[in-house]
């Protein structure tokens, strides 16, 4: 199978090239590296040393015997996308290439702004040009588990039967996000349901819950780590945890800790992933998969990063509360539904535990890069300060 990574040199699209290239696909890839560059526009890196692109394919080359054909270039162009659906006639196109952080989109009103131009436009142009230049193509969208917020009742995949006045109708879940990044995600649903309406393209759209881990085997055997996030915008807060672990800080929930989400390995989200593009929805199908393994709250994860710490190196590690910056419920309901990846043979890889020891283990290797990036840990980004008035100044 041909297969067009949009996001190629991202944390989930790296991984992802590593496992489809040693099932025998053919992969290609597309990605501006900006990611690398807005990283370091918050003064920070990834705390596992990065390669170049050029060296990461030689590495695959000389692993796998079997190349990356690649082209640099930004999706939220339509010109780009256009060109290397045009070159490459993919089977399938996993489309990563979007701002991923809460936090970046939530700084001022210029990074609001980017977020929804970029997330937007790039889904719109793919959706263009799937349908002009390779209509058979499967579209594999990655959205977040974000979307849907924290309701008081159960979250189905997507959608849910509803009856209101005597009617009965099945209908898209309502979506409520917490932040422009997750707005956009909540757009481009939106977007990818009406251009299938439209068009009958064929569409996987997949509601990730948050991913951990530093590993998968294919990074294990060729020895190119993906990206990994600590800071207070790009890493999430279970990687802030066992860095901070690592550096004997004090491992620092937000608020009360109870916000709860569904999380699942890098290790699963690669295998889901790898399955969904392998067992492509029917011609005209648009399908929703709700991609997680278990759901943890903020408190939870700071005790196992204790516990797992406390295992491999002894000592204890200190939990202090610190004032949420975010705007998010602290206590609620949670209960999603994820059936439809099981019934097509997912089954999990790695529990969290083991997955920790891997991620302390590695951080630990790690840990003069660790003291360059320890400042960056704590958070500065403000959802209710957020203002475009710089913006404004800088125009007069």
């Amino acid at each position: 199978m041909k297969v067009l990574i949009l996001g190629i040199d991202g944390y989930i699209g790296w991984s992802l090239a590593l496992r489809l290239i040693s099932r025998g696909h053919d992969v290609y890839g597309l990605d501006n590296f900006i990611t690398r560059r807005r990283v370091r526009e918050v003064g920070s890196d990834s705390l596992l040393p990065l390669l170049s692109f050029s060296k990461r394919v030689e590495r695959v080359k000389d692993t796998y015997g079997k190349g990356i054909e690649f082209t640099r270039g930004d999706a939220s162009d339509p010109k780009v996308i256009y060109d290397v659906i045009k070159r490459y006639k993919p089977d399938a196109i996993v489309h990563l290439a979007e701002q991923r952080s809460a936090p970046y989109s939530m700084i001022d009103l210029k990074h609001a702004l980017s977020t929804m131009h970029g997330n937007i436009q790039s889904t719109m142009s793919l959706l263009y040009a799937v349908k002009d230049i390779k209509p058979d193509a499967h579209i594999v969208k990655l959205g977040t588990m974000g979307e849907y917020g924290t309701p008081n009742i159960d979250i189905p995949e997507g959608f849910f039967e509803v009856e209101y006045h005597g009617r009965r109708d099945y209908l898209p879940f309502p979506k409520f996000a917490g932040s422009w990044y997750h707005w956009t995600k909540v757009h481009d649903s939106n977007n990818l349901m009406f251009a299938n309406k439209l068009w009958k393209t064929r569409i996987t759209d997949v509601m990730q819950g948050v991913v951990y881990g530093t590993r998968t085997r294919e990074i294990t055997e060729t020895g190119a780590y993906t990206r990994f996030d600590i800071d207070e915008v790009w890493g999430t807060a279970l990687n802030r945890f066992c860095a901070q672990a690592i550096a004997k800080m004090p491992v620092t929930p937000y608020g009360k800790g109870g916000q709860t989400r569904g999380f699942l390995s890098l290790e699963d989200s690669i295998q889901c992933l790898t399955i969904g593009i392998e067992n492509p929805p029917e011609n005209g199908e648009y399908r929703v998969f709700n991609q997680f393994y278990e759901h943890y709250s903020v408190l939870d994860l700071a005790n196992k990063v204790s516990k797992i710490y406390r295992k491999l190196y002894g000592g204890d590690v200190t939990i202090e509360h610190v004032p949420n910056p975010r705007v998010e419920m602290e206590e609620h309901y949670y209960n999603p539904e994820h059936k439809k990846l099981f019934e097509l043979g997912y089954r999990t890889v790695r529990t969290l535990e083991d997955e920790l020891s891997i991620i302390l283990s590695d951080i630990n290797r790690h840990r003069r890069r660790l003291d360059r990036l320890r400042h960056v840990i704590m958070p500065k980004t403000s959802w209710r300060k957020s203002s475009g008035l710089d913006m404004l100044k800088a125009r007069r």
